[in-house]
């Protein structure tokens, strides 16, 4: 079995959610989603499951931090061409999200930031490895 990730986040509104990530190019697995957790899908090893605080409650005694106010990660997802960036961050932006920070682009790596509906922070990126590799005077591995 291939490693795989699922990024569980908790959510104020599951139905709301799942449109706000479908939006951006998740597919739903109804096979583990219902009226407290949907699982959305961005690749064949990485999914996010949208859990309602209440249900998301039940795998910690921790707080649920306000991800409004606080920040606990930033997510960060690679794309195929800047392209690809803006696009998913304008999908972002219609479906509700907010952009907190200026593009940032240097050169050989493309970026910008976006938030989902409940403050959970994405950087989606694009970076040319040879021109990365250039600026920072290193040959890439092969």
């Amino acid at each position: 079995m291939a490693k795989m990730i699922f990024v569980n986040l908790p959510v104020a509104d599951v139905a709301a959610a799942t449109a706000f990530y479908a939006a951006i190019g998740m597919t739903k697995d109804a096979r583990f989603s219902n009226d407290v957790a949907s699982a959305m899908v961005w690749s064949d090893t990485i999914s996010f499951l949208l859990l309602d605080h209440a249900y998301f409650s039940t795998f910690t005694a921790k707080r649920i931090v306000d991800a409004h106010d606080s920040s606990e990660v930033l997510l960060c997802l690679s794309q195929e061409s800047r392209d690809a960036v803006d696009a998913i961050t304008d999908a972002a932006l219609a479906a509700g999200g907010t952009e907190p920070r200026a593009v940032q682009d240097h050169g050989f790596m493309y970026g910008r930031t976006f938030t989902d509906l409940d403050g959970h922070i994405f950087e989606p990126m694009f970076m040319d490895m040879e021109a990365a590799m250039a600026a920072m005077g290193q040959a890439r591995p092969d």
